[in-house]
């Protein structure tokens, strides 16, 4: 049986699933995150780090993959990512983009009250599992994984289907009582689409990176589905909103 872990991390809820012989990381956290897993580990759970046998990055962001690659150096752990050609992080845009999503993570850590930390990760990833949707984990097959692409374009979501609960990474970010889409979306067809792939599952509980464990009722979801953008909501495209907007002043 396991044991599902909500860990309150640098900027985003860290969920490490528990087993009699191992452990599951459902993100790969930030860098910043890795000195509070150790000590919850060895320290709460009386556990060894070496029982960390696979971490799944949802995607690249800070949050979500920039620990995955320090623990797999440190702890010999194995990493499960999207089997989505190429990397998200591609190019002069990218490395840009990367430096920026960095830069955001610290701002959303201000706004939070932590400290500056060392968030530095590499982005490019070279996972030793690439997934597809609707496989199950390996070592893991009480999960199954869904792609649920938008946000990027390698989003994927975890269904545990005993449980009947799905961690969905940044699917939707919970704003007081509110559900709202995430910030970026790139693709926003596929997101709606996200959107309508995981409330058909029906599950009792959705697991998010910034929210918790939340129920969903019919009108939220509605509400939720409503606001999905029609076109990116991207980094780039609020740049050239704020210039034309200077620029007609």
């Amino acid at each position: 049986m396991l044991k599902l872990h909500c860990l309150d991390g640098y900027i985003e809820n860290i969920y490490l699933v528990e087993y009699a012989d191992k452990f599951l990381l459902l993100d790969g956290c930030c860098r910043a995150d890795i000195p509070f897993l150790e000590d919850f580990i060895a320290n709460q759970l009386k556990r060894s780090m070496s029982e960390l046998a696979l971490i799944v990055v949802t995607h690249m962001h800070p949050d979500h993959a920039g620990a995955a690659q320090a623990l797999r150096k440190k702890y010999g752990c194995k990493i499960a990512a999207a089997n989505v050609a190429g990397q998200w992080y591609s190019g002069i845009d990218g490395k840009l983009m990367h430096l920026t999503d960095m830069l955001l993570t610290l701002w959303v850590a201000s706004r939070k009250k932590k400290p500056k930390k060392f968030i530095y990760y590499s982005s490019v990833l070279t996972p030793d599992y690439y997934l597809s949707d609707q496989q199950f984990l390996p070592s893991f097959e009480d999960w199954q994984v869904h792609f649920t692409q938008g946000h990027t374009d390698r989003d994927i979501s975890l269904h545990h289907r005993a449980s009947e609960q799905i961690y969905v990474a940044d699917l939707m970010v919970k704003v007081r009582d509110a559900f709202i889409p995430p910030y970026p979306v790139f693709y926003p067809n596929r997101y709606l689409q996200s959107l309508k792939n995981i409330r058909a599952l029906q599950v009792k509980h959705i697991l998010l990176a910034h929210g918790a464990k939340v129920q969903l009722t019919p009108a939220q979801w509605q509400h939720l589905i409503a606001l999905a953008p029609t076109k990116p909501v991207t980094h780039w495209r609020s740049v050239k909103t704020k210039l034309k907007r200077v620029l007609l002043k």
